[in-house]
């Protein structure tokens, strides 16, 4: 899906775009290593989350189940420039479970594709939704923004946060108050 030749010929537009010697020393390789950049962070696009969450486990519980801190890196649709941050996500098992570490490649499937955070919450909670049929899943983003670090505004340390609720955590205000309150600990 990314055509690596066509990201090299927009790279050395850019570089002469902006003023800069294409044939200089320090820029010969540089389309090409952005090319390879450019296919490792926006991975996500030829991915599937729901890959990864089609392994489940039989379970009798229904209590909620959490998995906080999970770090993530995404680019921004509108400046091309990297949001990063935490990840907490939170569901409410139907009779299955998907094992933990699917819960974290479902941000990274996401995350590695041009994003607003926005539209990234709630795509993580769609797919569980969707792929695990939970009784409820609630996923918060906290993240940093270089577009409003580095450019613009310039407030660095700034963060965004996104909250995307489904299913029982829209319908019960005591759950989604038991997820904030676990999130603390």
């Amino acid at each position: 899906m990314i055509d690596e030749e066509k990201v090299k010929q927009g790279i050395r537009l850019l570089l002469e775009g902006i003023g800069e010697d294409i044939n200089r020393e320090g820029l010969l390789e540089t389309p090409d290593r952005i090319a390879r950049m450019y296919r490792e962070i926006c991975g996500g696009m030829e991915e599937d989350a729901g890959e990864h969450l089609l392994k489940t486990f039989h379970v009798d519980s229904s209590e909620m189940v959490i998995e906080k801190d999970i770090t993530f890196y995404s680019t921004c649709e509108h400046h091309l420039l990297p949001f990063y941050g935490k990840a907490h996500i939170a569901y409410i098992p139907n009779g299955k479970v998907v094992g933990l570490s699917k819960l974290a490649r479902t941000v990274e499937v996401f995350a590695r594709r041009l994003q607003l955070q926005e539209q990234l919450t709630g795509q993580i909670a769609d797919a569980l939704m969707e792929h695990i049929d939970p009784k409820g899943a609630i996923v918060l983003l906290e993240a940093e923004h270089m577009c409003m670090t580095m450019r613009g505004i310039k407030k660095p340390g700034s963060k965004t946060v996104t909250l995307a609720r489904r299913g029982a955590f829209l319908r019960d205000p005591a759950l989604e108050e038991q997820f904030f309150r676990m999130l603390s600990r």
